[in-house]
């Protein structure tokens, strides 16, 4: 978090996080201890996240429905003269849910965005090593593409980063070892969180990876 983001987070009147429903949230878990007193909290609970497949009609539904209602209800604050801060994991504009309040808010109210850290840089600083050298081209690819899509772009590209792997892993194993590059891959697990884990992929088991999974392959570009 960056001290910017630190001074907004502890002065803040007004926090809202997403969470899945039942759980704190891992954002809100994160600024434990650094709330003000008087904080009037905004838990936006997502109605669905792997109980629809992402294909499916109903999920946009679902989805755009719960953003309407998290905009209009922090639109009803911004126009009373409160600020609001938004809690994010990682960077605001990297694959994060903020990016569709933003699309809905923009236009209708003032909006700061405070950069963040991403997960992936938490990742790769764990795995002690560069992730890209030189002239290296780094590709993020989501485990939810095709798998020969998949496979394409990690034989084509020179360092990589995949995320959204979940029950897709076994998928991404296939992939890696059809690009025939298995012996450079690793997995990451809760990098920069307690319980971090880095292991080689071949290493790990087929069951589906933790929400917080990261695979890399590191570049070996030119250097001094």
């Amino acid at each position: 978090m960056s001290v910017r983001a630190d001074r907004l987070v502890r002065g803040a009147r007004h926090v809202a996080y997403f969470r899945k429903s039942g759980r704190r949230g891992h954002a809100r878990t994160i600024v434990e201890g650094m709330l003000r007193g008087d904080v009037v909290e905004y838990p936006m609970d997502y109605p669905v996240t792997t109980e629809i497949l992402f294909t499916d009609p109903r999920y946009n539904e679902c989805l755009s429905a719960f953003y309407a209602d998290c905009t209009a209800h922090i639109l009803s604050l911004v126009q009373g003269g409160e600020d609001v801060v938004v809690l994010c994991e990682g960077d605001p504009f990297f694959y994060g849910s903020f990016m569709h309040l933003h699309s809905r808010l923009k236009d209708h109210a003032p909006v700061a965005v405070v950069p963040g850290i991403t997960g992936m840089s938490g990742a790769w600083t764990a795995s002690g090593a560069p992730i890209t050298w030189g002239d290296d081209v780094l590709t993020v690819a989501m485990a939810t593409l095709p798998e020969a899509e998949l496979t394409r772009r990690i034989a084509e590209t020179d360092a990589l980063v995949v995320m959204k792997i979940g029950r897709h892993l076994p998928k991404l194993r296939r992939a890696i070892a059809a690009a025939g590059r298995t012996e450079q891959a690793w997995l990451v697990e809760h990098a920069a969180q307690a319980g971090e884990r880095v292991r080689r992929l071949a290493e790990v088991e087929d069951a589906p990876a933790p929400y917080f999974s990261i695979a890399l392959i590191h570049g070996q570009g030119r250097r001094p």
